[in-house]
């Protein structure tokens, strides 16, 4: 028997319960981890509110990111041995697997060996963070060196890992925030300029920052009424990778500018390079090449007691975190 997070009905933080339940062996494809560090993500949080792509099947298991020690494995498993430090790449559904627990499945693609430098904590931070910025700024956008990047909700864990990918290969990260409550922090972070949305003028802060020109890319997940502004502050042939959805608020195409500059408008989900084998390896070996040359560094914000998960999930959906929430399970 084992501790897993779980919840019987949809709804904030208070819904989630932790349960004895029966884990079972391996099967074919599929490794068993004893875990030792999970990590939180906003996907998570609009999982278990009902609001994520795909709809919980209750009672539902949570979590797509984890770190451990492998316990057993099953047929045909080779990638991973019985006692390897893992974590957990979000290449699979909540539906499927689900791994904030103490003892887990997870199928063996998405179980990789990491870096022995990083901390229990750091290596169930890693994954969904680096591969979402890798994903859309890499592979979709094709960043390259002296491109300005304009990177709203800059304070969350995916926006610090694309200030760090932009920093790794050469480009200008240009941070946006909502206030100037965090500025020092972003800058500290890596970010060449902040800008603080609801205190100044966008699209008037990048041009003065590019020249004139605007920003080349846009790495959004936000979506909602502020579109109209980045699209304001692009350059002719912007590419706006859109890979979320918080604001609750309707996105207007701003088609002026959209016809105007030639802008492309580019949804963007973690699972087109997780469930593409090729395209996964080459994001999980970009990734570990920037972690062993150390620029690349998951930032924590915080960790929590396996038992305060419900207190991990409300600084969650607090927003006033930078960089990545964190629980810890006890030996």
């Amino acid at each position: 028997m084992s501790r897993i997070v779980r919840f019987h009905q949809v709804g904030g933080p208070e819904v989630l319960r932790l349960e004895e339940v029966e884990v079972p062996e391996p099967g074919p494809g599929e490794v068993r981890i004893r875990t030792r560090a999970l990590g939180l993500n906003r996907s998570e949080a609009m999982f278990r509110r009902g609001q994520y792509l795909v709809d919980p099947i209750l009672p539902s298991g949570i979590g797509y990111e984890a770190s451990g020690e492998v316990d057993a494995v099953g047929p045909g498993v080779e990638n991973v041995a019985v006692g390897d430090a893992v974590s957990v790449v979000p290449a699979f559904a909540m539906t499927d697997y689900a791994v904030h627990g103490e003892l887990v499945l997870a199928p063996a693609r998405a179980v990789v060996k990491h870096p022995d430098t990083l901390s229990w904590e750091q290596a169930a931070s890693v994954w969904m963070m680096f591969m979402t910025a890798y994903g859309g700024l890499i592979e979709l956008a094709d960043l390259h060196a002296d491109d300005t990047v304009l990177i709203p909700a800059s304070s969350s864990s995916v926006g610090l890992a694309a200030i760090q990918i932009a920093r790794m290969v050469g480009a200008h990260p240009v941070a946006l925030t909502r206030t100037s409550a965090k500025r020092q922090q972003l800058l500290d972070a890596g970010a060449e300029a902040v800008i603080a949305t609801t205190e100044e003028d966008t699209a008037a802060r990048v041009r003065d920052f590019t020249g004139g020109t605007g920003a080349r890319i846009i790495f959004d997940p936000v979506g909602g009424p502020t579109v109209a502004d980045l699209a304001a502050a692009a350059a002719p042939y912007t590419v706006i990778v859109l890979y979320g959805a918080l604001s609750p608020e309707p996105t207007p195409l701003p088609v002026i500018d959209v016809l105007a500059k030639h802008l492309t408008i580019r949804g963007y989900l973690l699972s087109e390079t997780t469930q593409d084998e090729q395209r996964c390896r080459a994001a999980i070996d970009f990734v570990r090449a920037g972690l062993a040359k150390g620029a690349l560094t998951p930032v924590i914000d915080a960790t929590f007691a396996f038992d305060d998960i419900a207190d991990a999930h409300h600084h969650l959906e607090a927003g006033s975190q930078v960089g990545k929430i964190v629980v810890t399970i006890p030996r």
